[in-house]
């Protein structure tokens, strides 16, 4: 990569739009260039596993070098992406074989060089299968034809309110009531998204071009999750962004504490556009380049400054007028005072011609304060002059001073030379090339002569002797001479064709060294491509080829040497076809019989008048245009030979002497129908009247509204009859319809009618009962209190009589309230409620307040009915008392453990709660925390000192109660001190000890003693609660030993036990000889034995029956079953098992053919038993 050249340098505009130059040092040495390109690579949109490719053509000098980038990944990968150069046609290419969808992504090539680098972007789209995958693609709300677009609620939530307005004018939003209650609404709920992500948003600023060509917007916000993804969308499409660092990244953002600053370098048309930035998938802002509404704004005006600002001088308190004159009608153009927007009041006053195209911004009584850089922004143009404010001394001085250099100059073009002389009584005399001279004056002391010629010197004499000689070079002046024929041949416009060569020659004269320069429009013309300049002392001669129009203007050319300059103007005017007429078309008149619209005139005439247009028309649905003609140079139409229900198109060429421009094709134009007008309003009601009055239709259909039709029905019903006559349309936006009956009630529609007939009607009005106007109602009766709280109040009341003539019925009503503070009534319920009760929320606890409630009908509002006193926001009067039946007298805490007691209670108005211990108030470490019902005591960490009785006494105005508990904060026991063993009587052993030192601290404080003797090994509580340190011990056994242990125990648990010595000693045993007899075999074999019988079973048909019985036997005597005699022992149809001498047989079904006798045979060489008393299985109903 080539290596930067050291310097300063700054951003420059490429010829390519969305390519961004950057030049690295200020002058480039002659010959070399910064890279750009010729061609940038474009968007492709590709279908998976095709061949995709990027191509750019680049220039500069050195050659630059090209590389490739992709936002999303690297393209080091050989095998997906190939870079290389195309010599043939100079083409660098960036190859992507069987593209994925992984690879859609936004791609930049860079060309660099040593003295700067030149970057632009292309978008790579790959439709996966029948699934199209965009880069960075933001969700859009869909919405059908007829709703109002969502991206305008977008833009209008992030707006400014004195915005509102326009934004509704743009998309043809009319209800501005409906407006506004419907985006509260969206407030509310983008809100609700946003509370998701962020926890506040402020300080939104819209997108403002800055006179260095920058574009920035602003919001403040706090993320809930720092880590969360923001992300900026320009028109749907999302955008990567830098931080700023990179200059050749396009789109920035840069994050100053909570404030998000988002920038677009290098603004182009191509940059307009809606610009959103979410977090994560919320919306937070949006903000339009051009005009923040949406994305059917106006462009950005493409226009040229045809005059810039001039830098302008007053003297302070005086007026400074900027002016610049613009190529095209702009309604509005943006003024900056240093880099800061200024609007049009007291100190500035912005004005417009009526062509809007000459904006001015004058500076009233200016001061020091006003002095810096002003600049006019006209879409992606500015322009800047500067303002200078002098003091009144100091302008007077420079007067001064230019009136002496001006003298100074008189007293030049009289050529007089002067000396001064040393004394007023010197003669003095003049001498020219040697030879006396006898014109001279003398004044105060000073010679004066006035010459012609050269080579002059002066000599004072006093009494004819020469004490001086001065010598003066006198030069005569030549400056640059122009031949009056010659300029006047000069002076006349030279006027050429768009491709021909124009010349311009001027002879002169002069002295030597003369600079001779020319100018096209104050810009200096050197000699390079199209521009060849001769020179010499006698004449100069500027050959300009191939002109185009662009050329045209003023010729200027400047020649100066030591003398004088001057200069002489000339006039370049290149003729060329025109340029295309400009729109948009505006449709004049769009009815059945003819259609009449008018469109702009061309940008550019060519150099010399429109004279015709010419007209094709298409009918559409065909193929072929038909021709029209020319028509005279005013730019409008009528068609009269059209059809019924068919739409045109149209082709609008302009011509000049030169021939035709290209062609301005119109939208699809046909005979419409007005749209439908909003539903009417009910301006007044009356028993043999109804007025209505309505706005027009937002669309008339391309023609102008001839009048309205008025249709009306009794509500309930689907018939709509017109209630003016039918040949009769309303003319003006308001009727009196008649045509009622008295009681019922009506509804109203109008339809708006234009020269293609009537539109459709409207939605349907209010509804309204033709009736005289009502009597307001009288005041509601029995007002009164039915509840209250300490932020609330419930009212109840009943309705006022009618009063025939002077009172008629309530319809509804209204509750005002009035702090007693203030002296407006606010109310508490918007819209009238029907009922005769309502609760008023929002009070402040324990303020006063005055309550009214006024009744309401067609007729208006009555009187209204209050209290006689102000109302306290409280809860009817309750003594204290407190609820929770399961509070705790007493309680243990560990020392260093917390302390948490709460009572709950229930009192009206607050109480003051009052906390002490051992009756005086709790220590400051304490934590007393009150609420409306209830309290709590808090100690966080405790100490042995905050064991005490604590009180809470709840007292209010009513009365007042009463709570105690007991806190004991203790410790662990400290054991006993050593125990001594002393006998006083035979069989008895008295211990005694030391006391535990947490004795004396702890009344609570007892011991427990514990035995084990040598015999059983275990030991025994012998007594607790032992609040003394003496305890004897009886039933002591001799020859055997005893331990003994003592504990301190308290509230919290025991101690470490206090052991004592052995007590007793051990008898010794003599040794027990035992002699065992001699053992005999014994003989185990036994015959066979039931020692469980068989029992008489009865089970029912199909079911199963289970029998068992228990035999003995050594050996195991052999188990046989019989059933009426016959074994069962190899019958499938029987289970039969043996465990342990446990015998079973399981029948699984029982059928007529299984009653009968049962028994079991066991045998065994020692013999066989059987069961007794054989068992039968019956029948259950036997």
């Amino acid at each position: 990569m080539p290596k930067p050249a050291e310097g300063t340098g700054g951003k420059k505009r490429s010829r390519v739009p969305g390519v961004m130059v950057t030049q690295y040092i200020e002058e480039l040495p002659p010959g070399s260039t910064t890279p750009d390109f010729i061609r940038k690579p474009i968007a492709l949109t590709i279908q998976e596993g095709k061949l995709a490719f990027f191509k750019a053509v680049v220039s500069g000098y050195p050659v630059p070098d090209v590389s490739w980038a992709r936002n999303k990944g690297d393209i080091s990968n050989s095998t997906k992406y190939v870079s290389r150069f195309d010599e043939k046609n100079e083409e660098y290419i960036l190859e992507i074989p069987n593209v994925d969808s992984d690879q859609a992504d936004t791609y930049k090539c860079f060309a660099i060089n040593p003295f700067g680098k030149a970057v632009c972007t292309a978008a790579l789209n790959v439709i996966e299968g029948r699934k199209f995958i965009k880069v960075g693609k933001r969700k859009e709300k869909q919405w059908n034809e007829g709703e109002i677009d969502p991206r305008f609620w977008e833009v209008l939530l992030s707006a400014p309110r004195k915005d509102y307005e326009r934004i509704c004018q743009e998309f043809g939003v009319t209800d501005f009531r409906w407006m506004l209650r419907k985006l509260n609404q969206k407030k509310k709920e983008r809100e609700a998204e946003q509370s998701k992500y962020v926890e506040k948003i402020h300080s939104l600023k819209q997108i403002e071009v800055k006179t260095d060509g920058t574009a920035e917007f602003e919001l403040d916000m706090k993320l809930k999750d720092p880590n969360s993804k923001i992300l900026l969308f320009k028109d749907g499409e999302m955008l990567d962004y830098g931080d700023g660092t990179d200059e050749a990244t396009k789109h920035n953002m840069q994050k100053f504490g909570e404030t998000y600053l988002f920038s677009i370098r290098d603004v182009g048309s191509e940059d307009a556009g809606l610009y959103q930035v979410d977090v994560e998938e919320v919306n937070m802002f949006s903000t339009s380049l051009a005009s923040e509404v949406n994305c059917f704004m106006p462009p950005v005006p493409d226009v040229e400054l045809n005059t810039t600002l001039k830098d302008i001088k007053v003297i302070e308190g005086q007026d400074a007028v900027f002016e610049c004159a613009l190529s095209d009608p702009v309604p509005q153009i943006t003024w900056c005072a240093n880099d800061i927007s200024v609007e049009h009041g007291e100190k500035y006053d912005i004005a417009v011609s009526e062509d809007k195209q000459v904006h001015k911004l004058a500076v009233k009584n200016c001061t020091k304060e006003d002095k810096g850089v002003y600049t006019a922004i006209a879409g992606l143009r500015s322009s800047q002059g500067t303002l200078d404010v002098e003091g009144k001394l100091k302008a007077q001085a420079e007067k001064d001073e230019a009136a002496r250099k001006a003298q100074a100059e008189r007293d030049e073009a009289a050529r007089k030379l002067s000396c001064k002389l040393s004394s007023e009584d010197s003669n003095g005399l003049w001498y020219k090339d040697g030879k006396k001279t006898h014109k001279r004056d003398m004044l105060c002391g000073s010679l004066f002569l006035p010459v012609n010629k050269q080579h002059l010197y002066c000599t004072t004499q006093p009494w004819f002797i020469v004490k001086q000689l001065i010598f003066f070079p006198l030069i005569s002046s030549d400056p640059p001479k122009i031949d009056a024929d010659a300029l006047s041949k000069f002076s006349e416009p030279v006027i050429v064709k768009a491709g021909e060569n124009a010349s311009f020659k001027l002879p002169f004269s002069g002295k030597e060294p003369i600079k001779i320069q020319w100018f096209k429009e104050d810009e200096e013309l050197l000699e390079g491509h199209g521009v060849r300049i001769e020179k010499s002392s006698t004449h100069s001669r500027l050959l300009l080829t191939k002109c185009q129009r662009k050329d045209t203007g003023e010729i200027k050319i400047k020649i100066k040497n030591e003398f004088a300059t001057v200069e002489a103007t000339s006039e370049l005017t290149v003729v060329d076809r025109p340029t295309p007429p400009q729109g948009p078309v505006q449709i004049v008149e769009s009815s059945l019989s003819a259609i009449e619209f008018k469109w702009r005139p061309p940008k550019d005439d060519g150099g010399c008048p429109v004279t015709n247009y010419n007209l094709e028309r298409q009918q559409l649905g065909r193929n072929t245009w038909t021709k029209i003609g020319d028509i005279p140079g005013q730019p409008t139409y009528r068609d009269t030979n059209i059809d019924r229900g068919r739409k045109y198109c149209y082709r609008i060429r302009a011509k000049n002497l030169e021939g035709f421009s290209e062609v301005l094709t119109t939208n699809d134009i046909a005979a419409a129908f007005p749209g439908s007008p909003a539903p009417p309003k009910i301006v007044s009601a009356f028993k043999d009247c109804i007025n209505l009055a309505w706005l027009s239709p937002s669309s008339t259909g391309g023609g102008s509204i001839i009048g309205y039709n008025v249709e009306k029905r009794k509500k309930g019903s689907n018939f709509w009859s017109q209630a003016n006559p039918k040949d009769d349309p309303i003319r003006d936006k308001k009727y009196a319809v008649k045509d009622v009956i008295e009681g019922v009630e009506y509804e109203f529609r109008v339809s708006a009618i234009n020269t293609c007939g009537p539109g459709e009607p409207s939605g349907p009005s209010e509804c309204a009962i033709a009736r005289d106007p009502k009597k307001p109602p009288g005041k509601v009766k029995d007002f009164k209190i039915t509840g209250s709280s300490y932020t609330s109040l419930s009212l109840s009341w009943t309705k006022p009589k009618e009063v025939k003539g002077e009172e008629d019925e309530a319809k509804g009503y209204f509750v005002e309230i009035r702090p007693t503070d203030q002296l407006e009534w606010s109310r508490s319920n918007t819209n009238a409620v029907i009922q005769t009760s309502f609760t008023a929320v929002g009070l402040k606890s324990m303020a006063m307040y005055w309550v009214r409630v006024i009744a309401v009908n067609e007729g208006g509002e009555g009187l209204p009915q209050s209290f006689d006193n102000y109302i306290i926001a409280m809860p009817p009067p309750v003594k204290p008392k407190f609820t929770d039946k399961k509070m705790k007298s007493f309680m243990v805490v560990k020392a260093g453990n917390t302390v948490r007691v709460s009572v709950s209670f229930e009192a009206s108005p607050l109480p003051d709660i009052t906390w002490l211990k051992n009756g005086v108030p709790v220590a400051k470490h304490v934590t007393i925390t009150n609420f409306e019902k209830g309290s709590q005591l808090f100690i966080y960490t405790s100490e042995l000192s905050d064991t005490g009785i604590y009180t809470v006494n709840v007292k209010n105005m009513v009365g007042q109660d009463t709570f105690t508990i007991e806190i004991r904060v203790t410790d662990d026991p400290k054991p006993p001190g050593p125990v001594e063993l002393e006998q006083h009587v035979q069989g008895t052993v008295t211990l005694s000890w030391t006391p535990s030192p947490d004795e004396k601290r702890d009344n609570h404080l007892h011991y427990m003693v514990m035995k084990r003797d040598s015999v059983k090994q275990t030991w025994l509580t012998l007594v607790d609660c032992l609040f003394n340190n003496k305890f004897t011990v009886i039933n002591i056994l001799p020859g055997r030993e005893y331990n003994f242990r003592v504990f301190a125990k308290n509230d919290i648990g025991l101690s470490e036990p206090s052991v004592s010595p052995v007590w007793g000693t051990t008898k010794k045993r003599e040794k027990f000889t035992y002699s065992l007899p001699v053992s005999k075999t014994l003989d185990f074999q036994a015959a066979p034995k039931f020692i469980v019988p068989l029992k008489v079973h009865a089970a029912p048909p199909g079911y199963e029956c289970y029998m068992s019985c228990a035999v003995t036997g050594n050996p195991t005597p052999h188990i046989t079953w019989y059933h009426n005699n016959v074994s069962l022992n190899t019958n499938p149809n029987y289970y039969i098992t043996n465990v342990c001498g446990v015998c079973s047989l399981l029948i699984l079904r029982v059928g007529p053919k299984d009653m009968g006798e049962y028994k079991v045979v066991a045998e065994s060489p020692l013999g066989h038993d059987e069961s007794l008393d054989p068992p039968r299985l019956l029948e259950p109903n036997k």
